[in-house]
């Protein structure tokens, strides 16, 4: 997911953006532990994806603070 994409949601779009990476980030780790996971670097991307997805929650709720 491009950083432009979450930037154009709302902080509660955000947060169920996070909650549906934590889930599928999980789901992974689980597929890695059974060796069911065929691509390994689906981790690699949804653990950045959920790190770029916070990062830029973080930024709105900053920023809604400070109105």
């Amino acid at each position: 997911m491009k950083a432009s994409e979450l930037r154009s949601k709302d902080v509660a779009g955000l947060d169920q953006e996070v909650k549906d990476l934590l889930k599928a980030h999980f789901g992974l780790r689980m597929q890695k532990a059974t060796q069911q996971l065929s691509d390994h670097t689906q981790l690699k991307k949804t653990r950045r994806d959920i790190a770029r997805a916070k990062t830029i929650l973080a930024e709105k709720k900053k920023e809604g603070a400070a109105k």
